[in-house]
């Protein structure tokens, strides 16, 4: 005696959600398994996600009646990075080793500056400066001489022989690990040639991505039941309604920061504007933490040259970001992509402690992913409203 048709279909159905669970299971314990290697794939899927858009477009024209094949948009998009980049260093590099070349005349400078006399007049305008406020220090020699000249209550500190014991004891401490320079160096030189071998890898990979974009959609498209197939979908838009806002418009915020900044730094005539610029417009890349240590030097760069300056750009700076947050991401974002700060900061905590500052660049875009299906999910457990009557 056969069974009905619903137990078979029912049989049926239960080894098809085994057997895709298992391959389920199995590529996320593979990913465990090898997660060292995850991060280059990973950035190459990302980068292959970011020009999407481009290939897309690039490919819906025609050329002599013919559509342009996705493997040369890539190659015309690539060939325009690499152009925006050789522009970059022609243009920005000469002027960012310049501020960095002043940064250290002017370091060597300062120390040179630092003779016995003007330490020790320095030391009397701090010390008359802090007794004016009723706090009794002795940092000159003269006040650390005459027991008659420091109140009873106060503290004694000889500025001039602490930095010159601070000094006395850097110069040893270089002397001692001088001979890891030779270490040192190569470890810089190694860094970059990895860096330099990781990006054309990644490229190479987001390349392979592209191209095979649809293939790999319809791959991974039999591993969900057909019956889910319809939600599966719903997923995916929810997924890339949120990643375009995080990811693309995270950069598209970037480099928007990054020319405001370099505005403002140029018009208050801030010293190392570009360079400074530079390290907004990167550090914009990661949200909340990357745009407050970016703006912590330009306001103490800006408050040497005199209060009211420092206290200028620090509002320029909190315009742009007031801009970005009340007009550029509700613009760009939109309310779809929007993730709570709190999750935001705890996933780039989460990401620094397991990869370090690459996981904290990665963080908000699996935070963003993981938020949509949770949310997507929650939906889904929601009873059905009742039928209309």
């Amino acid at each position: 005696m056969q069974p009905p048709p619903e137990a078979f279909e029912r049989t049926e159905r239960r080894k098809r959600l085994i057997i895709l669970a298992c391959l389920w299971g199995t590529i996320l314990a593979v990913l465990l398994l090898f997660r060292s290697v995850v991060m280059p794939f990973a950035g190459a899927a990302l980068i292959a996600y970011l020009v999407q858009p481009l290939v897309a477009r690039i490919t819906r024209l025609r050329v002599a009646g013919r559509a342009i094949p996705h493997w040369v948009a890539i190659l015309l998009i690539y060939a325009l990075f690499f152009v925006g980049v050789y522009l970059f260093f022609i243009a920005l590099v000469p002027q960012l080793y310049r501020e960095l070349a002043r940064i250290s005349r002017d370091g060597v400078a300062f120390v040179n500056s630092l003779t016995p006399d003007y330490l020790q007049k320095s030391a009397q305008r701090l010390e008359e400066w802090l007794g004016a406020y009723g706090i009794p220090v002795a940092l000159s020699n003269r006040g650390v001489e005459g027991e008659d000249a420091v109140p009873a209550f106060s503290f004694a500190v000889d500025l001039a022989q602490l930095l010159k014991d601070s000094v006395a004891r850097l110069s040893v401490l270089v002397r001692e690990n001088l001979g890891n320079i030779v270490g040192v160096s190569r470890s810089i030189i190694a860094g970059v040639l990895a860096t330099i071998f990781g990006l054309f890898f990644m490229l190479m990979v987001a390349a392979f991505f592209s191209i095979d974009a649809v293939a790999i959609r319809r791959y991974f498209g039999t591993l969900i039941p057909p019956e889910y197939a319809n939600d599966a979908r719903t997923l995916l838009h929810r997924i890339d309604r949120s990643l375009s806002g995080v990811v693309r418009g995270q950069v598209t915020i970037c480099v928007v920061n990054g020319a405001l900044t370099a505005i403002g730094l140029l018009v208050f005539g801030v010293k190392f504007a570009f360079l400074l610029a530079t390290i907004a417009t990167f550090f914009s890349l990661i949200p909340i933490f990357g745009t407050i240590i970016s703006s912590v030097p330009i306001v103490l760069i800006a408050m040497a040259d005199g209060f009211q300056k420092g206290l200028a750009i620090l509002v320029w700076i909190i315009g742009i970001h007031a801009l970005e947050a009340y007009f550029l991401n509700p613009k760009i974002m939109g309310q779809a992509a929007r993730i709570h700060p709190v999750i935001v900061a705890f996933s780039l905590i989460a990401g620094e402690r397991l990869y370090g500052l690459v996981g904290a660049l990665f963080a908000v875009p699996i935070a963003a992913m993981f938020v949509a299906c949770f949310d997507f999910a929650r939906i889904k457990a929601q009873p059905a409203p009742p039928p209309a009557p």
